[in-house]
């Protein structure tokens, strides 16, 4: 899920304005890299490709606040790719001056959409420029790098703290965020186990989640300028890696994407986690990579590793009857899923 346009979800959420109606994205290994449907209780027609593909395998995607800029995260230079997004996408924007240093692993928009930050493969593991219709000169690293590959980024949802989940210990590292860097926060008490993987606030931002490469595979702690102590893990555990955290937009709900069946797991979440929802009826095919809830919280999408890539589903405190999958399904595993803002 993008967890940049976490605002405008909650207003969504609450705005009794009828299904939400947008866009979404997915990203995926074989060109053109990234997918865009219409999006309205189920799948449209894909808009055309963009005339500039993202180069390499598309890894994740987010818009901007107001929705008018799609980014993404791939695998080769110059590892991050903007364009304008109008039900379709415009010319791909210039490059960045500096760019990342390697394959971009995950990127997210500021929740004022005045900064936009990347992770990758190589030090310093986060690269964060400001936005304005385009990348401006990159903000300096900051003092204390994160210890690793980083592979989730997110901004609060007040924008005052960057958080990137990153391979190595201590697995997640938040900053402090004013047009710059602060002084990395101290690390949690409690360390997720081995690789951190993704990384989500809640969207009240009383709450940050890492999901990560070994059991518990998700690990979820209160926010507060900081880390409290981790929450008690859920009774049932996710079967798996855990891949991209996503909280339901009026943070009622939890879900994390998996490698091993049934590859999504959800949980009613209020400071802590309840009885684990019953899976889906029509399970994803295989390992899925991320989960995302519309902006208006009415649906579910995974995706992942097998055909069709994508799987979505009607939300409401439990699974509904699995959506048709799109006529024009993505061509390859599929990474990552924004939707555009409500």
């Amino acid at each position: 899920m993008d967890p940049n346009s976490l605002k405008a979800l909650q207003g969504a959420a609450g705005g009794g304005s009828g299904p939400y109606t947008g866009d979404i994205a997915i990203t995926h290994f074989s060109s053109p890299h990234v997918s865009v449907y219409p999006w309205s209780s189920g799948f449209g027609t894909k808009y055309a490709d963009p005339s500039t593909v993202p180069t390499g395998f598309g890894k994740m995607a987010a818009f901007s606040p107001d929705g008018a800029d799609l980014a993404v995260a791939h695998s080769y230079s110059p590892y991050v790719s903007a364009y304008p997004w109008s039900s379709g996408f415009g010319t791909k924007y210039a490059n960045p001056s500096t760019l990342p240093t390697s394959q971009g692993r995950g990127v997210a928009f500021s929740p004022d959409g005045a900064d936009i930050a990347v992770v990758h493969s190589s030090s310093p593991y986060v690269s964060v420029y400001p936005w304005s219709s385009g990348f401006g000169t990159k903000y300096a690293d900051p003092s204390t790098l994160p210890a690793s590959t980083g592979y989730g980024v997110a901004f609060s949802p007040d924008g005052a703290d960057l958080a990137v989940a990153h391979s190595t210990t201590p697995r997640i590292s938040v900053y402090p965020w004013s047009s710059g860097f602060g002084t990395k926060y101290s690390n949690p008490s409690t360390l997720p186990v081995n690789g951190g993987l993704g990384v989500a606030f809640s969207p009240d931002g009383a709450d940050i989640a890492v999901a990560h490469e070994s059991n518990p595979w998700i690990s979820i702690y209160p926010w507060s300028s900081g880390f409290g102590t981790k929450y008690s893990d859920p009774s049932s555990l996710p079967s798996g890696g855990g891949f991209t955290p996503a909280f339901s937009p009026d943070g009622a709900d939890f879900a994390v994407a998996h490698d091993s069946s049934p590859y999504i797991s959800v949980y009613p979440w209020s400071s802590g986690f309840g009885t684990k929802y019953t899976n889906p009826s029509s399970l994803p095919p295989g390992a899925c990579y991320s989960a995302a809830f519309s902006p208006d919280g009415a649906d579910l999408v995974v995706c992942g590793y097998d055909s069709p890539y994508v799987t979505a589903y009607p939300w409401s405190s439990g699974f509904g009857t699995k959506y048709a999958d799109p006529s024009t399904t993505p061509p390859a595993r599929s990474r990552g899923i924004t939707f555009s803002p409500a």
